[in-house]
């Protein structure tokens, strides 16, 4: 009975020492809300004439680190704002904060870091310090496993990056990112390939694309504002490295190599996504396969679009993450449904998806050709005809409903996706080859058509007719033992 009673003095003292005064915890939400709205005032402000300072190439500020300083501040701003009151009473807030603060100055150093050795740390320290979220509480085993279990993943990663930055770095004698880029046409083939690999495999492991997914599997041990800020944050970390080094990509043809890595992941997590019974777990299958479809964008030249996407799934994956607790209910198994689509019905479905294309189109400029941006168009198409399907399977909805409720649906969904993109294409035009659409190969028409069976064979149940497919994603989709 001592015993239990000096530990409840000891969690009240810790909680009074943190009512006491102005803590960490009261005073880092309004700086980080301050931050975003000076950041984004001074964006607004300078839109039509965006700036490009460099200072002793070390530091760089243009369009493209004002936007990704203004997201960066917000998701940091609403987890600060929202883990104030979640995390009262638990010992560790005042340390989440700081290291929230410390991963969002981490992150906007990664955006004006003008020289290979500053990009190189900030990585460094981003992946470090996100390793301390995952592991915060410290009192769990399981919880310091996955810090060690990521920390590993997080150190390849930078050592990749370090490899592939100063390689062409030692042997051009230009250690700044201008001068790298620009000395690209005086490398050997070889040392191009090289770098691009070491780049594509730092991309890929922050952003848990197969087969080095499972750290993002195994960090379920952070708190819940933690997870949203890794999945709203830090895994998109691969698409800003991966536009800032575009022309090695260009120049490596590895291009074809991102798309298909990138595709495979996608249809991979959004099966497993459907195996999952754990409302974590399903929204970590959920960013793989939203990482792995931003990778592909990447790979088919649309840098731009990629950010743009990285931005709304940020948003989109916070908001699932911070509302979690609200998707928790009991439930008992049921039969999955049956697929069955009318006439009529699929004569709706193919109408709007095709109406959706044309107006994503029309609205991005993407797409309207044979290059790759028709791969994208023939996403939205079918993301507009599954939304249509939805609708006029819905039994509630009246015939008008039906009738006007896709088209007010895509058209705001497109709408708003092509103000984002067109935005940050705007802040981005500085930067070369962001917005380069390539020509479609035939492996890259060849893996459409897989991709485009994979989405069938998801949505029509069929891989619940083969047990061994189930079981393989199952294991594959499962956290480190020492994590659960």
């Amino acid at each position: 009975m001592d015993h239990q009673t000096g530990e409840i003095q000891m969690e009240t003292l810790g909680n009074t020492r943190q009512r006491a005064g102005l803590s960490i915890s009261d005073w880092a939400p309004v700086l980080l809300w301050t931050a975003f709205s000076a950041i984004a005032a001074y964006g607004l402000w300078s839109f039509g004439e965006l700036p490009d300072w460099k200072w002793e190439g070390i530091l760089r500020i243009n369009g493209f680190t004002i936007l990704l300083w203004g997201t960066v501040t917000l998701f940091s701003a609403i987890v600060a704002s929202y883990s104030r009151k979640y995390l009262t009473g638990f010992r560790h807030r005042s340390r989440f904060m700081a290291l929230t603060l410390c991963f969002t100055l981490t992150v906007m150093t990664l955006l004006i870091s003008e020289h290979l050795l500053l990009l190189l740390l900030s990585w460094l320290g981003m992946g470090m310090v996100m390793s301390g979220l995952i592991g915060i509480r410290t009192e769990w085993r399981e919880a310091r496993a996955a810090a060690r279990y990521s920390r590993r993943y997080f150190l390849a990663g930078s050592a990749f990056l370090g490899i592939g930055m100063f390689l062409p770095a030692f042997w051009t004698g230009n250690f700044t990112l201008s001068g790298l880029l620009g000395a690209i046409p005086a490398l050997p083939a070889i040392l191009i390939s090289v770098t691009a690999a070491c780049l594509i495999l730092a991309a890929i492991i922050q952003s848990a694309m197969y087969p080095f997914h499972r750290w993002l599997l195994s960090s379920m041990t952070a708190p819940t504002p933690a997870s949203a800020l890794m999945h709203a944050g830090f895994v998109n970390g691969a698409g800003i490295l991966l536009a800032l080094f575009s022309p090695f990509l260009f120049a490596s043809d590895t291009l074809t190599l991102l798309f298909i890595i990138g595709g495979l992941t996608a249809i991979l997590a959004q099966f497993a996504k459907l195996l999952q019974v754990n409302v974590k777990q399903r929204l970590a299958c959920s960013t793989i396969a939203q990482m792995g479809f931003m990778i592909m964008q990447c790979g088919l030249g649309f840098f731009s679009a990629a950010v743009a996407h990285l931005i709304l799934h940020g948003f989109y994956k916070a908001y699932l993450f911070l509302s979690a607790g609200e998707g928790i209910a009991q439930s008992e198994p049921q039969a999955p449904p049956r697929i069955r689509i009318k006439p009529l019905q699929a004569v709706a479905v193919l109408i709007h998806g095709f109406l959706g294309a044309l107006l994503f189109m029309q609205l991005t400029g993407k797409g309207g050709g044979l290059g790759s941006g028709s791969f994208l168009t023939l996403i939205v198409a079918i993301t507009v005809g599954q939304a249509t399907y939805n609708i006029v399977k819905h039994e509630g909805f009246t015939a008008v409903q039906r009738l006007l409720v896709p088209p007010l649906l895509y058209v705001a969904g497109i709408g708003l996706y092509a103000l984002v993109f067109n935005g940050v294409a705007a802040f981005m035009s500085d930067m070369p080859l962001v917005t380069e659409s390539m020509p479609l190969t035939a492996t890259e028409i060849g893996f459409g058509l897989v991709f485009l069976a994979g989405f069938f064979v998801m949505k029509l149940g069929l891989y619940l007719k083969h047990p061994w497919f189930y079981v393989k994603l199952m294991n594959l989709t499962q956290p480190i033992k020492q994590t659960v």
